[in-house]
């Protein structure tokens, strides 16, 4: 039964990915790029996790987490270089 449901679950955040990855391909302004990564890298940490819980192993959990501390870094500095144009200043 687990593994009938994660597979469901994968394959509704695999469409999400595609629509996402939609998004950031016609996306008519920035902002809606930078958003659609932003989700994209979460649906990311979701299908890992995801694979750890079907795998059985933790060390699927540490590669989500340096995912989310990069997606949260690289989403700040695109933010950063949208606003003022520079990223170090």
């Amino acid at each position: 039964m687990l593994n009938t449901v994660i597979l469901a679950v994968s394959a509704m955040i695999g469409i999400s990915l595609l629509l996402n990855l939609w998004r950031f391909m016609i996306g008519p302004h920035i902002l809606d790029r930078v958003i659609a990564l932003d989700t994209m890298y979460i649906n990311a940490i979701a299908l890992i996790v995801i694979l750890g819980i079907f795998m059985g192993s933790p060390l699927y959990y540490d590669g989500a987490l340096f995912i989310a501390m990069l997606g949260f870094v690289s989403t700040s500095a695109v933010c950063k270089f949208i606003l003022r144009g520079d990223i170090i200043e």
